[in-house]
């Protein structure tokens, strides 16, 4: 059964939550599905809340992609349907605004697997994503790398498990994320650095951050 830690029965408009999908492929266009979904939810950057949960979408695992998650066929064979646990996922979800790192690929997989669910579809499949691959581009351009490992080792972010598989990674990228809002924060002297925010941050030229942050504490 999927797996909850949480104060709250479901997010609420205060949160962000933090989504990592692990999948059978690259893309649900190719007909690659879920396996694995977790989601951090944070509040003012702290956690309030975790979901987690392997899925069975009846489409077999690839050989390498088992070896590269530890996620093997035999696991999701047992695991319960898909549509119960995105169903269960985006009611978790609630209202929070979305943030994954390289929140394309999430993204994809979200609103494909929720979409299968038909006319009971929640309103969550349309959620906005932050992306914390993007905002670490603008933030630290001398970074050699922005893959979730790199960030985390040179933020000194504290381990959290087994890297590609969802809670793990979810966890990570909460860490990564929090860290991002804070330097942001602190670099920019803004009181906050809110889901709204970082949307106009990722969206902006590394060149123009300055200025459109300085836009962002006048409107404030």
């Amino acid at each position: 059964m999927p797996a909850f830690d949480a104060n709250v029965a479901h997010a609420d408009c205060a949160d962000i939550a933090v989504i990592d999908f692990e999948t059978t492929g690259l893309s649900p266009t190719m007909g690659d599905r879920a396996t694995e979904v977790a989601i951090v939810l944070l509040r003012s950057g702290q956690v309030v809340g975790r979901f987690q949960s392997l899925m069975n979408a009846g489409v077999r695992i690839p050989p390498f992609i088992e070896s590269f998650t530890g996620i093997t066929n035999a696991m999701v064979a047992a695991a319960p349907p898909a549509a119960q646990v995105m169903a269960e996922a985006a009611r978790f979800v609630g209202r929070a605004p979305l943030v994954a790192h390289n929140a394309a690929f999430d993204r994809r997989f979200w609103q494909a697997e929720l979409a299968r669910l038909g006319d009971a579809a929640p309103p969550a499949a349309d959620a906005p994503f932050a992306c914390t691959l993007l905002l670490a581009r603008r933030l630290y351009p001398q970074a050699p790398s922005h893959k979730l490992g790199a960030m985390a080792a040179l933020h000194g972010l504290a381990p959290t498990g087994r890297a590609h598989r969802a809670l793990a990674d979810a966890e990570m990228a909460a860490a990564l994320l929090a860290r991002i809002q804070a330097d942001l924060c602190e670099r920019f002297s803004l009181p906050e650095a809110g889901h709204a925010l970082l949307m106009q941050a990722q969206a902006c030229q590394r060149q123009a951050l300055p200025v459109v942050m300085r836009r962002a504490v006048q409107a404030a």
